[in-house]
């Protein structure tokens, strides 16, 4: 295998600390453990899509020149619902999302992942959100996301541009 791949259910349980425990904070940092290789690693974005995939290569000669893993994160989509008849806010729900394990397929496959160790990290939920809690997760050295084009991108502000102004790592760009 070209790298390393380890798989998160985007409906994963995140255990809550036990707030009879002598030491809570025990509890919070082994639910972060993180393998040491990637710690203060380059996390990227990846959805497969023309941009992320030149995002992908910036990040892979970023981990290269700097020594460190690259985390890939793929997050799964998340629907808005609308209930119609009491026009009631959306609700958004997690759709099963099986592109994760075509994508790592790909990626195990691919000669250019060879160069630096890496992992795929599945999560659900808002893409920007999500970016920023891998980084937090594994001390990140940045996020290198691709840049958005499109309707969507104008009417609710593209996941480079609201990742940015939120992050509290640097974030690259790559149009």
């Amino acid at each position: 295998m070209a790298g390393h791949e380890f798989f998160e259910p985007a409906d994963r349980k995140r255990p809550v600390a036990d707030p009879t425990a002598s030491e809570p904070l025990a509890a919070e940092e082994s639910r972060h453990a993180c393998d040491p290789a990637f710690r203060h690693g380059v996390v990227v974005g990846f959805d497969g899509s023309t941009s992320s995939e030149r995002a992908l290569a910036y990040a892979i000669g970023m981990a290269r020149r700097s020594g460190s893993g690259l985390i890939i994160v793929h997050v799964a989509n998340r629907l808005p619902t609308t209930v119609w008849a009491g026009c009631e806010p959306p609700v958004f729900v997690d759709v099963p999302d099986h592109r994760t394990e075509v994508l790592g397929l790909e990626l195990a496959c691919a000669d250019y992942l060879a160069e630096v160790p890496w992992i795929l990290v599945e999560r659900g939920g808002d893409i920007c959100h999500e970016l920023e809690e891998v980084g937090r997760e594994y001390a990140a050295d940045a996020i290198v996301v691709g840049s958005t084009h499109g309707l969507v991108g104008r009417l609710f502000g593209s996941v480079a541009g609201r990742l940015a102004k939120r992050a509290q790592r640097p974030v690259v760009v790559i149009p």
